[in-house]
């Protein structure tokens, strides 16, 4: 019994050292496991953490990508700005040249005609006082007289004499338009004559309106209002009205090259333009044409740099984007266009009579 007692208290101290060494275990388990949670937790927060630096340095590179992007946009921008600034530039001195080369030459013979003419008058009138006090002069005078058909040359010298001066006044009128258009390269406000600008840019445009064996000259329509005198940047106001203008004559073109003569003949191609005040503050420009209109499914992309539909070489898609900014950033204007494909497209410029002080209607 007693040796029972004994191996009984054997195995309960076995069984209690056993229950100890297996509760320190389970504490020592507990422990690392929960040291495990603790760098497992901080192990997820580092991580999180990393992951959210991760997505703050993709988005700021992003970010960053489309600064670079939209500055590289910027200066491709400029860039052709000045290139086309440069060009209409060179432009308006080589059309100052050609002008000041003209003027010379022809104001030397405008200023003589008059001399000319008077000098061919008192001729005439000494030969007619011959005829009269003399009317039966030696039969040389008589022969020369008929060789030379005195009574058609004292007829057709006044008439030549006034052709020439109209031919001269016409090319000082061009020459005049080819100074006042040679002001694309000022860039400060003053105040012009808007109609003055139109009429000088279509006078360097007249090559484009004539006919052609092709197809008949372009019919121009003018309706000008009772406009004042506008502050404006001369130079910059004629580049774009040459722009639009080129666009618009380029439209008919195009369009008249898939119509015949007779076609063209019947509804013939024309450009009209209106002047008008609005409001007592604004002028308003429209040029409408009636070309084949402009596809609606570019209309949104007109005043983009670079947009163009002309073939390589004849365009570099700035002219529109460009207008587009002298008239609403230099001039605070709005400049828009109205298109019905097949019908023509129309584009409207409205600027402040005065440039201080508007705001865009």
């Amino acid at each position: 019994m007693d040796n029972q007692d004994n191996s009984n208290s054997i195995q309960i101290q076995e069984l209690e050292k056993t229950n100890r060494i297996l509760r320190k275990k389970l504490e020592r388990c507990e422990s690392e496991r929960r040291q495990l949670e603790t760098d497992i937790a901080t192990k997820e927060f580092l991580l999180k953490k990393v992951i959210c630096e991760l997505e703050d340095s993709q988005t700021d590179l992003q970010q960053r990508g489309q600064e670079l992007e939209n500055t590289l946009d910027s200066l491709h921008t400029m860039q052709a700005q000045m290139i086309q600034s440069e060009k209409m530039s060179a432009l308006g001195q080589m059309v100052a040249g050609i002008a000041h080369e003209i003027n010379n030459p022809v104001s030397f013979i405008y200023g003589n005609l008059s001399h000319i003419s008077q000098y061919t008058n008192d001729l005439l009138r000494l030969v007619e006082l011959y005829h009269r006090h003399f009317p039966h002069p030696p039969a040389e005078i008589q022969t020369e007289r008929k060789t030379i058909d005195l009574e058609f040359l004292e007829k057709d010298a006044i008439m030549v004499l006034n052709s020439i001066n109209i031919g001269t006044e016409r090319i000082r009128d061009i020459v005049l338009s080819l100074r006042n258009f040679s002001r694309l390269d000022e860039g400060e406000f003053k105040v012009v004559d808007i109609h003055e600008g139109i009429d000088n840019t279509l006078m360097i445009l007249q090559h484009r309106l004539k006919a052609t064996d092709k197809s008949p000259a372009i019919q121009i329509i003018k309706d000008y209002g009772n406009l004042s005198h506008v502050e404006c940047c001369a130079g910059q106001i004629n580049q774009v009205f040459m722009n639009i203008l080129v666009n618009a004559l380029d439209a008919l073109e195009e369009f008249n090259a898939k119509r015949t003569y007779r076609e063209i003949r019947d509804n013939p191609s024309s450009i009209a333009i209106r002047t008008s005040i609005v409001d007592s503050q604004w002028v308003k420009i429209a040029i409408a044409d009636n070309g084949s209109g402009i596809p609606e499914s570019i209309q949104k992309q007109i005043f983009n740099p670079f947009f163009t539909t002309k073939p390589v070489g004849k365009g570099t898609g700035m002219g529109m984007a460009i207008s587009y900014q002298i008239i609403t950033e230099k001039h605070s204007g709005k400049l828009e266009f109205f298109s019905t494909p097949g019908k023509g497209t129309e584009f409207v410029v409205q600027i402040p009579i005065l440039h201080q002080g508007w705001e865009v209607i």
